[in-house]
């Protein structure tokens, strides 16, 4: 625990109504923020993406459902894991109450990883998910949105993830796409890294806690983490 510092109740409402001001400065620089980011211009995507779910193979197009808004998560699952990766289940802990909030919204919200779908499936059964979840597998789907090598790069070779270089098969990432009146789909917005920290609530409830994240002391910041299943089994 951090060490307490103890005061009386007008000394604490006065540091708190100073933090409240910082707060609402930032409450208005995050919506100024999120206009800026509806006014992105849209790049279109005319590539015939087919990806394998639990019905078979469709289009980008089909992942859209009846909204004209998609959010596509690219959670890192590669082709040959045994199960997905640590953070991005993190993050997919709180997907399944969103799905029917954001269709009220005309909004789709997808996971897309490299894995076959029925590693997929049987690891999706294993956490208790049941948002939608696809393949890319063996498409050059990853790669053109900036979470796997470029297709045709050398193994191991250096690519660009987020501005910088990196080695690894798999990285997480958001894109999102949008329909126009004439059906051609646009991506109008992705983030990586840490820009994928306000979809965790996890980290939110810890960020208004004396302790916070607690991470700093750690070898890296998420060296804590365990899938939801695992905390009991490596204690």
């Amino acid at each position: 625990m951090s060490t307490a510092n103890f005061v009386d109740a007008d000394t604490w409402a006065a540091a708190r109504a100073d933090l409240l001001a910082a707060e609402k400065q930032l409450t208005a620089e995050r919506d100024a923020l999120a206009a800026r980011r509806r006014e992105m211009p849209w790049r279109e995507i005319t590539v015939d993406y087919a990806f394998d779910g639990p019905d078979g193979y469709v289009g980008l197009g089909d992942l859209f459902g009846e909204a004209d808004q998609l959010v596509v998560m690219h959670f890192m699952y590669g082709a040959d894991w045994n199960e997905g990766c640590p953070s991005c289940s993190f993050w997919a802990d709180t997907y399944n109450g969103t799905i029917e909030h954001l269709a009220a919204r005309k909004t789709s919200y997808v996971c897309i990883s490299n894995a076959p779908v029925a590693e997929l499936q049987a690891y999706q059964q294993r956490m208790g998910w049941s948002f939608p979840w696809y393949s890319s597998g063996g498409t050059t789907f990853g790669g053109d949105f900036g979470v796997n090598p470029p297709a045709g790069s050398a193994p191991d070779a250096e690519w660009l993830y987020n501005g910088r270089p990196i080695v690894t098969d798999e990285m997480p990432g958001i894109s999102v796409f949008a329909k126009d009146d004439d059906g051609r789909i646009g991506l109008t917005y992705q983030t990586f890294a840490r820009g994928l920290e306000p979809l965790n609530s996890t980290y939110a409830i810890l960020d208004l806690t004396p302790n916070g994240r607690d991470e700093d002391d750690l070898p890296w910041p998420m060296a804590w983490l365990r899938r939801h299943d695992q905390y009991e089994t490596d204690s």
